[in-house]
């Protein structure tokens, strides 16, 4: 049986698939763990200079599974955050290649990446507010400094969506959207024009733009810490399950 997460190599780029289309790549722990392993590859192996990070069946990531977490799965690794990818040190240039939906996680994992290329049909969205939650694994503190600060506040405070040609005209991306299902090829174009140069000095930019990062999550923990234990994260949990509109609380 094929793995949840696919590697294929070429020319010195690993390309890395989600593979759970009929979750549409949702991640549960198994997931985190290989993701995790295969940007151990990417990293540890000379001869890759480049990771491409897709999703299969035509979604890139809806975020985590729910049905997993309800069983007590975390897709969480230590260290190395949802899907193992989140706040994890990845050293060399990774692209993510972006078709339908990257939604809450999953769009987190699109962040997480170094460049985004995405399909004209393409969708971004964080809708943790709408359950009473926010989205803690870099969505709140990369997205305002990879798009106007007002448009980042839009998607993190409505929980509405925002199309790849939007997100293009706010420089989230890192080429023009392409026609549907053209987003892998984009990015492998663009990772092999990257691959070409010194890979001591593709680290060293990684390094330095990154370098900051890791404090602002431990700033940002304790208070969605609070968060996560209030009554209104639980209501909307069970407004969700319920099928009903939240009842807020305010505390």
């Amino acid at each position: 049986m094929p793995g949840t997460v696919l590697v294929e190599r070429g020319d010195g780029v690993l390309t890395i698939t989600l593979n759970r289309p009929a979750q549409k790549n949702a991640v549960n722990h198994d997931v985190a763990v290989e993701l995790g392993a295969a940007l151990d590859l990417l990293d540890n192996d000379p001869a890759l200079s480049v990771g491409v990070l897709t999703g299969a069946g035509g979604t890139f990531c809806a975020g985590m599974d729910l049905k997993a977490f309800a069983r007590g799965e975390l897709p969480v690794l230590d260290g190395r955050g949802f899907g193992g990818l989140t706040r994890a040190q990845v050293h060399k240039p990774l692209i993510a290649a972006v078709e339908g939906w990257a939604l809450g996680g999953g769009f987190e994992l699109a962040l997480a990446c170094d460049l985004i290329v995405a399909a004209q049909d393409a969708s971004f969205g964080f809708p943790e507010v709408k359950r009473g939650l926010v989205a803690s694994e870099g969505g709140l503190l990369r997205l305002p400094r990879r798009i106007p600060y007002h448009v980042a506040l839009r998607v993190l405070l409505t929980g509405d969506p925002l199309f790849a040609p939007e997100a293009a005209e706010h420089g989230l991306l890192a080429a023009d959207v392409t026609a549907a299902g053209g987003a892998l090829e984009a990015a492998h174009q663009l990772a092999h024009h990257i691959a070409a140069n010194a890979p001591l000095a593709l680290a060293a930019v990684k390094d330095i733009v990154r370098a900051d990062e890791r404090a602002a999550f431990e700033r940002q923990d304790p208070i969605v810490a609070r968060l996560v234990a209030s009554a209104d994260a639980h209501e909307g949990a069970r407004s969700f399950a319920e099928r009903r509109p939240p009842v807020w609380h305010g505390r």
